[in-house]
Formats: structure tokens, C-alpha cells, sequence
């Protein structure tokens, strides 16, 4: 089923978009919901239309998206988290961390719009801001261990085998 979008959905596309979807997505959640309308020839028609006149709101939107792209362009963030002995993160840093490393750097950046993998381990990694759907931003993410590493535990020793006689006799007596 073709839907026309009439708002950014998360994981399907941007405003205007014509996407392809599953009939039952879209009749119970798209259009009732007023996300999208059904792609008809009349339709196509007035979005080609519309498009047309709002291309140089569209133009400036991408712009904007641009400038913010061009001053994300340098920025390196580095994420302190709680590491294990074996190096792995308790938890793990995922968009909304990085969104407040951002915000801390003056630039407000919706969470929804950065992508990274599931980051477990301490090291180098990347993040995707996508700020218009023709701009894109790969930011380095560095996570590094919240002081030392964590120790494992030492291992009891085991006592001697002459130690272990000793108590079995004392045992025996009693």
C-alpha cells in the first residue's frame, strides 16, 4: 500500500515521502492517526503542488539543517561509563547519553534523530545524527572506564593437604 506522509515517522520516512507499506499498517495507524493519506493519483497531484510551493521553505529548512551539520562537523564526544574487569560497560550508552553530551555542548539535539549500535564495550565508536533527510552527521563517541577497572575478586586459596589431615583427625576425636 503507497502512503503520502504527512509528518516525519521515526524508521519510515520524512514528511511527503511516499513509502510502501504494509496494508494494516497503514489503514489501523498511519491514517487514523494522521500521519499519512493514501496515495492516489489526486493526491500525488496535490502533493506535487504543494511541494512546488513550499520548495523554498524546504530549501531553507535543509540549510538550517546543514549549518548545524557544518558545527557538529568537529565536535569528538567522550562518554565515562562503569566498566567491568572484563572491559564491558554495566548497562551499555545508547542516543539519550550522547543527546545530553550534546546539550551540554549547546547544541539541542532531539535523541530520536541520533542512531548508534549497542555500545557495551569501553573504545572508540559512531553515532548518527540525522538532522534533515539529506543531511547526516557521523559523530566519534570515545567511552572510557569511570576510574579504574574493576578487579575480579581474589580466590580463596586452598588449604594445604597436611592442614586438611590435621582438622579430619581433630574431628575424628571429637
Amino acid at each position: 500500500m503507497e502512503i503520502i506522509l504527512k509528518e516525519d515517522v521515526i524508521g519510515l520516512g520524512y514528511k511527503h515521502d511516499i513509502v510502501n507499506v504494509k496494508s494494516g499498517y497503514g489503514r489501523n495507524y498511519l491514517i487514523p492517526q494522521g500521519k499519512g493519506v493514501i496515495a492516489s493519483e489526486s493526491a500525488k497531484k496535490m502533493l506535487a503542488e504543494e511541494l512546488k510551493q513550499k520548495a523554498k521553505k524546504l530549501e531553507k529548512i535543509k540549510n538550517d539543517a546543514q549549518a548545524i551539520a557544518d558545527k557538529l562537523e568537529g565536535v569528538a564526544l567522550t562518554i565515562t561509563a562503569k566498566v567491568s574487569a572484563q572491559g564491558t560497560i554495566y548497562g551499555s550508552v545508547n542516543n539519550v547519553q550522547i543527546a545530553e553530551e550534546l546539550s551540554k555542548l549547546g547544541f539541542d539535539i532531539d535523541r530520536k534523530l541520533i542512531t548508534i549500535k549497542d555500545v557495551k564495550t569501553v573504545g572508540e565508536h559512531k553515532a548518527t545524527v540525522r538532522l534533515h533527510k539529506e543531511v547526516s552527521v557521523l559523530i566519534p563517541v570515545t567511552v572510557v572506564p569511570d576510574g579504574p577497572i574493576a578487579q575480579p575478586a581474589p580466590v580463596a586459596e586452598a588449604a594445604p593437604a597436611d592442614e586438611i589431615e590435621e582438622i579430619e583427625d581433630m574431628e575424628e576425636e571429637a
